[in-house]
């Protein structure tokens, strides 16, 4: 049997309310040439008797159970282990696929060629009342495909949403695939992609229905907590500020940006620290003096950490480094 163009790898626990929506939205893909490989998670539902289903009437429909250690990624392992496609995509068990999300996709990475990862727009939806949370999260990831912008704002959210993009599988394994254990994986994913210099093609089309429901990993797994995101973007900051003449800067001193120190001073990185509060100026927080923004103006080679939350404050911030002659993701993140 020839081997599928795509491989779709898709974790499944307690998803039988959802589960025929996401099938029959794969079935609908005017991209034919696809394998489905989806694990059962430890299911407590009827979830494996409906993926059972689906496969004795669909030959591209594999499903496994995932019988050893419980969770995504081990369950991720276990499904590109038996796929065999030359490009690879993530599906959530509870969302949906657009008609052409497939055809979209491939057709951007068969036109760039190695080296890049595909994505697309997405789209929640709900059965209930749509929080605005998630509508600005959706914005903003949106505007980020209209510039084409991923890489330099990494370090404010994931930038590319786990079952949204498609990727060559030599790139993947390139970028370790799903070796590493480190939780949020899609945002860690996502770090290796632009570690390993991945870039990225973008259709201005919506390539996934997102689903928001009560029961929704991300709402209720410690391991997509805030702090778990906030643990990986310190975890990568060395490998995107590996230049060794780049000053460090830690921009803000509220909550966050008292967080953010301790995560630098943990993770044993030298930095300076500076906010916009004059009566914070010359005091000595966790062992670091806070310094005048003005003192910092004479650097030569600085990399801004911008740990300020407002979104006005953020506008205002930007347009003062950017006035400075400074460049965002060479010398400045937002880090929130």
């Amino acid at each position: 049997m020839a081997k599928p163009t795509i491989s779709i790898l898709m974790p499944v626990y307690n998803a039988a309310p959802f589960l025929e929506d996401c099938i029959d939205s794969i079935l609908s893909q005017d991209f034919r040439d696809w394998e489905l490989i989806a694990v059962n998670d430890q299911s407590l539902d009827d979830s494996a008797l409906i993926l059972e289903r689906y496969a004795k009437q669909d030959a591209r429909i594999k499903p496994l159970n995932n019988t050893s250690e419980k969770g995504i990624i081990p369950a991720l392992r276990l499904a590109f282990e038996h796929s065999s496609g030359r490009f690879v995509t993530r599906m959530d068990a509870d969302d949906r696929m657009p008609t052409s999300k497939l055809n979209l996709l491939y057709s951007l990475l068969e036109q760039a060629g190695p080296g890049y990862v595909a994505t697309g727009k997405v789209e929640y939806f709900s059965d209930t009342v749509l929080k605005d949370g998630y509508k600005r999260y959706a914005s903003w990831l949106n505007g980020l495909v209209d510039q084409n912008c991923h890489a330099l704002e990494v370090f404010r959210e994931c930038v590319i949403p786990s079952p949204a993009w498609l990727i060559g599988r030599s790139d993947l394994c390139r970028c370790e695939a799903f070796d590493s254990d480190r939780y949020p994986e899609d945002y860690d994913l996502v770090f290796r992609f632009f570690r390993h210099g991945l870039q990225v093609a973008c259709t201005d089309e919506v390539v996934h229905y997102w689903r928001d429901h009560a029961d929704r990993t991300s709402r209720n797994d410690e391991t997509y907590s805030q702090n778990a995101y906030f643990d990986i973007k310190v975890h990568y900051l060395p490998f995107f500020v590996a230049d060794s003449n780049k000053q460090l800067i830690l921009w803000g001193a509220g909550r966050k940006g008292k967080r953010l120190a301790k995560k630098l001073i943990d993770a044993g990185l030298s930095f300076l620290w500076t906010c916009n509060v004059e009566s914070k100026w010359g005091h000595i927080i966790q062992g670091q003096e806070m310094k005048e923004p003005s003192s910092l103006s004479a650097l030569e080679n600085p990399m801004v950490l911008i740990a300020v939350s407002g979104p006005q404050d953020q506008l205002d911030l930007e347009r003062q480094l950017k006035a400075q002659g400074l460049e965002k993701g060479i010398s400045y993140y937002f880090f929130c």
